[in-house]
């Protein structure tokens, strides 16, 4: 990775922080409980960022419909979150996997 890579990926992180104030209050608290659940949880095949994009698209799509978030999401975040990285291998998964080598 070169100097580049590390301007331009701070670049987009700061433009993808300004789209995430941009949202309504509700809307920024979810995101960032989806985001936090994604930290804990890691699915490791979306480590490109696109998943937070494509959210983020999501939601701000659900606000120019003028819809409520837990429209969009629901009442539970985490079943929400489960199922878009339903399939996909988690650090979790990983971390279960070494375990049951060992034994």
């Amino acid at each position: 990775m070169g100097i580049k890579d590390i301007i331009d990926g701070k670049k987009y992180w700061r433009a993808h922080v300004a789209r995430i104030k941009a949202l309504p209050r509700d809307y920024r608290i979810v995101y960032n409980e989806i985001q936090r659940y994604f930290f804990k949880v890691g699915p490791v095949e979306l480590l490109d960022g696109s998943l937070f994009e494509g959210i983020l698209d999501f939601f701000e799509e659900g606000v120019a419909a003028g819809k409520g978030v837990l429209e969009l999401v629901g009442n539970d975040v985490a079943a929400f979150c489960d199922d878009l990285i339903k399939g996909s291998r988690t650090f979790a998964d990983i971390y279960q996997e070494s375990l049951n080598a060992r034994k």
